[in-house]
């Protein structure tokens, strides 16, 4: 279940829509400065919409983020997510239907413009089968913390276009997380400004 859960996760993640503000630059007479980004030019908006489904498994899940640039390398944001699954390979048992919901605060610090180290705390909570029998199954709904570490590649393909790929690793490791201990969380995809 924890690999299954794994993949979901490496999938719903494949695709990705950011919207993103561009960063100001202004230019001096005599020379070229970068300056912190307009207040306007600051936030940015985007996130990620994952699906997948295969046999007796649905799942659809909507992670929306906001972030503000505090200077042109630094960044802080916040996530929020919601992923709908219906798991219908229990039978002769019901699907189980169910709803994952919980919300993350991330910083990201650029280290050249197109790699950038991340940290992000995230609490999500999940609702689990549990107690099988012949008549069917018990649910319980757990909290789990992850503190994500690692970083990304961003690469610019066009003016408002760029491809990205991040792994992260959760270093406290709850034992309740559906996810192995060490497993990497691997997302990739493109990404659009307006």
């Amino acid at each position: 279940m924890k690999y299954l859960l794994l993949v979901l996760f490496i999938v719903s993640t494949s695709l990705a829509i950011a919207i993103e503000n561009k960063e100001a630059t202004e230019t001096n007479t005599s020379n070229t400065t970068m300056n912190p980004p307009a207040a306007e030019n600051r936030w940015y908006y985007g996130g990620n919409i994952g699906f997948n489904f295969w046999n007796d498994y649905f799942y659809l899940g909507v992670y929306p983020l906001v972030g503000y640039k505090v200077t042109p390398k630094l960044s802080l944001g916040a996530k929020i997510g919601y992923a709908y699954i219906s798991d219908d390979r229990y039978e002769p048992l019901p699907a189980l239907k169910t709803s994952n919901y919980g919300g993350s605060l991330f910083t990201r610090y650029r280290i050249i413009p197109q790699i950038y180290a991340h940290a992000e705390f995230a609490y999500w909570s999940y609702e689990n089968a549990i107690n099988f029998t012949s008549q069917g199954y018990d649910t319980e709904r757990v909290w789990v913390p992850y503190l994500l570490l690692g970083g990304g590649f961003s690469q610019n393909i066009g003016p408002n276009v760029w491809l990205f790929a991040e792994v992260l690793f959760d270093v406290i490791n709850d034992e309740n997380s559906p996810y192995e201990s060490g497993d990497p969380f691997v997302s990739f995809g493109a990404g659009v400004g307006f």
